[in-house]
């Protein structure tokens, strides 16, 4: 091998460590509106809801898994995705929604599906407050991974009722959207919170930001909440013990502080 291509190689290899946890930590990283990828602590890589939003930086990722929880565009650009063809060939690109006709959405159910080490599935709510009628549906992705259950509440649009709590079931890792304009508002998603009390994190998502204000701040979501209760990541990763006790208040992680401007 050549000088120059054994020096790609190790500078490829010195990437590809810097990006991967540390042994027995769960990474969860943000890339802008509500696409993120979560990686377990035995590797297995989770993407949610990618977007090609111009003003957020570029990225394309591999996917083990990918999860989609509605079918707006924001959310469904798949070619983000660098092995969609495989993904797509396995069965392991899930939309919670398929189109039935030019307006109309089916939720496609998925009850405990395997993959690798990760048991998902997932749960019926509604773009809007009045049942689906003005945005249509929207699936909540429920993860179990690491001991851990986390849930992707994707773009809700109303408190959630008794019935789909009890779907949910226990959260110990939550992603809500806060952004109001075509979800919950800050407001509405701490009643959300409330209703779900997750033990470990809340992961606020789908908001406007520095690079792109087409939505509300976070503002409202955090103003009354204790500075030691937020945790401001100044990259855009989270990484988790998923051994670590569970809080008596959940921490509220705010990724890409910085690289995304996500600051208020």
């Amino acid at each position: 091998m050549s000088r120059v291509f054994a020096s790609l190689a190790l500078l490829l290899a010195a990437s590809a460590a810097a990006h991967a946890a540390p042994p027995g930590i769960m990474s969860i990283r943000w890339h802008g509106q509500s696409f993120f990828e979560l990686t377990t602590t035995k590797g297995t890589n989770i993407v949610f809801d990618p977007h090609a939003i111009e003003e957020y930086p570029r990225v394309a990722v591999k996917a083990d898994l990918l999860l989609m929880s509605h079918l707006h565009d924001d959310h469904t650009q798949t070619h983000v995705v660098e092995n969609l063809k495989d993904l797509e060939k396995n069965g392991l690109a899930i939309n919670a929604l398929k189109k039935t006709g030019d307006m109309m959405q089916e939720f496609v159910p998925v009850k405990d599906k395997q993959v690798k080490d990760v048991t998902i599935r997932n749960v019926l709510v509604y773009h809007d407050d009045s049942n689906g009628h003005k945005r249509g549906k929207n699936g909540v992705w429920i993860i179990e991974a690491d001991g851990l259950k986390i849930v992707f509440l994707g773009d809700l649009g109303h408190l959630l009722t008794e019935d789909q709590i009890k779907k949910i079931g226990d959260v110990d890792i939550l992603f809500v959207p806060v952004g109001g304009v075509y979800t919950i508002n800050g407001i509405e998603a701490q009643k959300v919170v409330e209703q779900l009390k997750p033990k470990h994190y809340v992961i606020p998502m789908h908001y406007g930001t520095k690079v792109y204000d087409s939505l509300l701040r976070i503002n409202s979501f955090i103003d009354d909440v204790p500075e030691t209760q937020i945790k401001r990541s100044l990259g855009n990763e989270l990484q988790i013990d998923p051994t670590e006790k569970a809080k008596e208040t959940p921490i509220i992680a705010i990724l890409g502080y910085e690289k995304l401007g996500s600051s208020r």
